[in-house]
């Protein structure tokens, strides 16, 4: 095994946690199995591994608290149904991750996420800072879909493609979905004796997208097919992503020390794949003009800071890209702006420290972030 086929080369990691996984058949949680899952997140943290945690089981959880578990085996639920069931499954749920894993001196923050929220530059913007923030205080965010608004999310949606979007929003090198078996076969194992695990991933093609079809999992709403949507975005986005067997005490330990599992390699890192969608999938709204010292910071890596620009062209909202041009009018860079353009009209050649003196709130220091900076 490579060290792109290990999870230990992790340095930023989403975790996926499928329903089946951390709660019973009769609603009642894992205990056990998370505990120990806990165990091995602070034993990553430990060795320096960011790790976010997208948790399933709010829905599962919450129709046996509402007594919505009688009758029919997993019968399925109305959309009314699913969203009282996760509103109130949801707080048991945090509460045991913060449990579990205060067990362990890990501190925990509940994220709700949507879709759109991964995708709406704006919110995509503010989930990115708020998340950052929280891994660079030491906490695990644990993130799940906000089900009792994202209606669609509840009927169509899932958490395989929720962790992959997470990762790439995050700019994260692994995601791993645990699951109920232990990657990607040939063809359904539970039917085919003949079937052979395939370890590794280097392109999703027809014909790994056929062998999905065959394979469809009971832990989630889509089986083996929406994981393999889940790679196809974390490739993409640089993102390596491992199919592994969860059902076993300590998943994460085992993993390392080598159990069966499959990897999606994607080509490039995640910075790299960032990059290349601020500099060419997204259209500048706006201009921002700043001044040859701030070309040159800028040229050396460094953020651009509201002091070095002398001017702001066009309207724009906070999170949206802009061009960023020197003195001469020439573009030098592109970037996702944090204000907009009304605010950055008012704050431009101030101090950083002046900014919530002028705005009337504190917001990021810089006008664009580095890593939310691609030079042209």
């Amino acid at each position: 095994m490579n060290s792109l086929e290990s999870l230990s080369a992790s340095r930023r990691l989403v975790v996926k946690v499928g329903s089946a996984l951390l709660v019973q058949d009769d609603g009642q949680l894992r205990r056990d199995w998370l505990d120990a899952l806990a165990q091995d997140v602070a034993m990553l943290r430990g060795d320096g591994v960011e790790v976010m945690i997208v948790s399933s089981g709010a829905i599962a959880v919450g129709r046996r608290l509402l007594g919505l578990a009688r009758g029919p085996r997993n019968r399925v639920l109305r959309l009314d149904e699913s969203q009282a069931a996760a509103a109130t499954g949801q707080v048991q749920l945090a509460h045991a991750w913060q449990e579990m894993l205060g067990r362990h001196q890990v501190p925990v923050a509940q994220i709700l996420l949507t879709t759109d929220d991964t995708e709406n530059r704006r919110r995509h913007l503010n989930a990115r800072n708020t998340i950052a923030t929280l891994l660079r205080l030491g906490v695990v965010p644990v993130i799940n879909e906000n089900d009792t608004v994202a209606t669609e999310e509840i009927r169509f949606g899932d958490n395989d493609r929720l962790a992959a979007r997470v990762a790439q929003m995050m700019g994260a090198d692994t995601c791993l979905i645990l699951s109920d078996i232990d990657g990607l076969y040939t063809a359904d194992p539970t039917r085919d004796d003949s079937a052979t695990h395939i370890g590794r991933v280097d392109a999703i093609t027809q014909e790994i997208e056929a062998m999905a079809g065959d394979t469809a999992g009971d832990d989630g709403s889509g089986g083996m097919i929406t994981k393999i949507e889940a790679a196809r975005v974390a490739m993409q986005a640089g993102c390596r992503l491992a199919i592994s067997d969860g059902r076993t005490l300590h998943p994460l330990k085992r993993l390392i020390e080598g159990e069966q599992a499959t990897w999606f390699i994607p080509q490039g890192e995640p910075h790299t794949a960032r990059k290349s969608w601020i500099a060419g999938s997204l259209n500048p709204v706006g201009t921002i003009v700043v001044d040859d010292g701030a070309a040159g910071a800028l040229a050396r890596g460094k953020s651009l800071l509201p002091a070095g620009i002398s001017d702001v062209v066009g309207t724009f909202e906070r999170g949206d890209p802009v061009i960023v041009a020197g003195a001469d009018g020439a573009e030098i860079a592109r970037g996702l702006v944090a204000y907009g353009s009304e605010d950055a009209r008012r704050i431009l050649g101030r101090q950083s420290d002046e900014i919530e003196s002028i705005l009337g709130y504190r917001g990021r220091e810089e006008m664009i972030h580095r890593d939310d900076l691609v030079e042209s």
